[in-house]
C-alpha cells in the first residue's frame, strides 16, 4: 500500500509570506537553489528532493497565472481534474535559468554561451608605457609614440560585408543575437538564454565578407600619435587618453589609450611626491667661512648664502623650487639641500703643515668636540 504524503504549503517551502512580492520570491528560491542543488550535493537525495521541491514552488509562485490559481485553490488546482486541469503544472520546469542563478550555476546549464550586451560594441582599451625625463615629468612634454591598433576598415566603413552587398537577418535567432536553450534533466526541462553561435550575437549574417578585412569591419594597423604629459605627473600614474584605443564597431566609441608613465632616474635630484631633494658637497672652507654657493634647480642654478659653521647634514629650503602640482598649476613643491664637508686627499706636506697649525688652536672655536672631551673625562674619572 502506497501512503500519500501531503505536499507542504509552497510559501511554507520558500521561507516567504503569502503576500510575498516577486522579488522577495526569487530570493528565497535562488538562497535555496544554491544550498540544496545536486551538483553540490551529490549522493545525497535529500538534497535532490528539497531542491525539486522548492524549484516546483518557485515555477508556480513565479507565475502569475499560476500564483492565482494555487492562492485560491491550493495543490488541487494543478492535479489531475483539479481547477488548473491536467495542464495545470507541467512536467518540466519551464523558466530562465539564466535568470535565476547568473553567473552562479551558469555553467551547470551552458553557461559557456552567456549573452552577450546587444548593440554595437565599443573598442577595446590600449594598455602601454612610455619613459620620460624627470624634467619632462616636472614640467610636462608632448611626445610621440607608436601604438599597435586596429582601425575601421576603409573599404567596408566597418559593416563587415563586400561593398554592394548587405547582411542578411540570422533565421536562427530571427536578428535577436540570442537563442534560448532547452536541456533535459532529472529535474525536468532547464532552459537558458545564449549567444547565437549562427551570427555570433550580430543579428545578422554576413553572406559575402568584405576582402580587406575578412569580414572583421577591422584591419590592424600600427601608427604614430603625439601624447601630451602633464606638468606634474609621477613615476608609476596612468593616464587615459579618450578615443586613442582600437575601433570599435559601426555606432560606437573607440576605445581608449591607458599611458603608464615612468621617470627617469636624475643623476642629482631625487622626488618626493612634489618635494625635490639633492646633496653637496662643500670645502672646508665653505663650511667654517660661511660662503655664497651656486645650487642647481629644475630652473637652473639659483644663488644661496651660508653662514659661517655649517655642519655636514645641515638642510636648506628653496621655497617653490620643487616639482608643479598636478592639479594646481599654481602651487608648486620645495626643493631641500643636504650639504656635507668633503674632507680633502692627497694634501701637500705645506698643506698638512698648516693643517696642523690651525687644529691646534682651534679646540676653544669646536663646542662640539669640547663638550665630547669633557664627556669621555668625566667617564674615565668615574670608572
Amino acid at each position: 500500500m502506497v501512503k500519500n504524503v501531503a505536499k507542504r504549503d509552497y510559501y511554507e517551502v520558500l521561507g516567504v509570506q503569502k503576500g510575498a512580492s516577486d522579488a522577495e520570491i526569487k530570493k528565497a528560491y535562488r538562497k535555496l537553489a544554491k544550498k540544496y542543488h545536486p551538483d553540490t550535493n551529490q549522493g545525497n537525495p535529500e538534497a535532490e528532493a528539497k531542491f525539486k521541491e522548492a524549484s516546483e514552488a518557485y515555477e508556480v509562485l513565479s507565475d502569475e497565472q499560476k500564483r492565482g490559481a494555487y492562492d485560491r485553490y491550493g495543490h488541487s488546482a494543478f492535479e489531475q481534474g483539479g481547477a488548473g486541469g491536467a495542464g495545470g503544472f507541467s512536467s518540466g520546469f519551464d523558466f530562465d535559468m539564466d535568470d535565476i542563478f547568473g553567473s552562479v550555476f551558469g555553467d551547470m546549464f551552458g553557461g559557456g554561451g552567456r549573452r552577450r550586451p546587444r548593440g554595437p560594441r565599443p573598442g577595446n582599451d590600449i594598455k602601454q608605457t612610455i619613459q620620460v625625463e624627470f624634467a619632462e615629468a616636472a614640467f610636462g612634454v608632448e611626445k610621440e609614440i607608436k601604438i599597435q591598433t586596429s582601425e575601421t576598415c576603409e573599404t567596408c566603413h566597418g559593416t563587415k560585408a563586400k561593398p554592394g552587398t548587405n547582411p542578411t537577418t540570422c533565421t536562427k535567432c530571427n536578428g535577436t543575437g540570442q537563442v534560448r536553450v532547452t536541456q533535459r534533466t532529472i529535474l525536468g526541462a532547464m532552459q537558458s538564454v545564449q549567444t547565437c553561435d549562427a551570427c555570433h550575437g550580430e543579428g545578422k549574417i554576413i553572406n559575402e565578407p568584405c576582402q580587406t578585412c575578412h569580414g572583421q569591419g577591422k584591419v590592424r594597423t600600427s601608427k604614430t600619435i603625439t601624447v601630451s604629459i602633464p606638468a606634474g605627473i609621477d613615476h608609476g600614474q596612468t593616464l587615459r587618453i579618450q578615443g586613442k584605443g582600437e575601433a570599435g564597431d559601426v555606432g560606437a566609441p573607440n576605445g581608449d589609450l591607458l599611458l603608464t608613465v615612468y621617470i627617469k632616474a636624475h643623476e642629482l635630484f631625487e622626488r618626493r611626491g612634489m618635494d625635490v631633494y639633492m646633496r653637496m658637497p662643500i670645502n672646508f672652507a665653505q663650511a667654517a667661512l660661511g660662503s655664497e654657493l651656486s645650487i642647481p634647480t629644475l630652473d637652473g642654478n639659483v644663488k644661496f648664502t651660508i653662514g659661517e659653521g655649517t655642519q655636514t647634514g645641515t638642510t636648506f629650503r628653496l621655497q617653490g623650487k620643487g616639482i608643479p602640482s598636478l592639479r594646481n598649476k599654481k602651487q608648486r613643491g620645495d626643493q631641500y639641500v643636504e650639504v656635507y664637508v668633503e674632507v680633502p686627499k692627497n694634501l701637500t706636506a705645506k698643506q698638512k703643515d698648516l693643517l696642523r697649525e690651525f687644529a691646534d688652536g682651534t679646540v676653544e672655536h669646536q663646542p662640539e668636540q669640547m663638550n665630547f672631551r669633557k664627556k669621555i673625562e668625566k667617564f674615565f674619572n668615574k670608572n
